[in-house]
């Protein structure tokens, strides 16, 4: 009796338009998270490995931007790490936006958030959790000890 092994094909990946730089962002991003690397490349598409997760790209042309509306959350579990990842996607011309957000060199939208904030913004003590809202509002980069210290007050 013949046996066959399962697939093991992620059944949702993230497929990203870009308009000609898919492998360029692939290296990109695999050079920016640890355990990531690059699968397959042909001059359409790009398959990649972010920490786990399987992306594909595509070099489709001018006809699709990518906007905030969908955006790639990262846990991040200290400071140092907040502060490496944010430094590495705002190079070469991405944008720091509000809350813990950016936008990569290609317009990709991402969240760098530390895992205490749902923690913080959960707190049962609603005006310890607004004014660790507060604060978070009033931040491009979250800093966890300005979350902490708002959490305290």
């Amino acid at each position: 009796m013949k046996t066959t092994k399962k697939s093991s094909i992620q059944k949702i990946r993230p497929f990203l338009w870009f308009d000609n730089q898919a492998e360029e962002a692939a290296k990109f991003y695999t050079g920016v998270f640890k355990n990531s690397r690059i699968l397959n490349a042909n001059p359409m598409t790009v398959t990649f490995v972010l920490d786990g997760l399987e992306f594909m790209a595509l070099n489709g042309g001018p006809h699709h931007k990518f906007t905030e509306a969908i955006s790639f959350f990262v846990h991040c579990t200290t400071q140092k790490e907040i502060d490496g990842l944010w430094k590495k996607l705002i190079a070469d011309g991405g944008q720091e936006s509000q809350c813990g957000r950016l936008f990569d060199k290609y317009g990709v939208s991402w969240q760098i958030i530390p895992h205490d904030l749902g923690k913080l913004l959960g707190d049962k003590d609603r005006v310890k959790a607004n004014r660790v809202m507060q604060a978070m509002l009033q931040m491009k980069k979250i800093d966890i000890a300005g979350l902490k210290k708002a959490h305290k007050k």
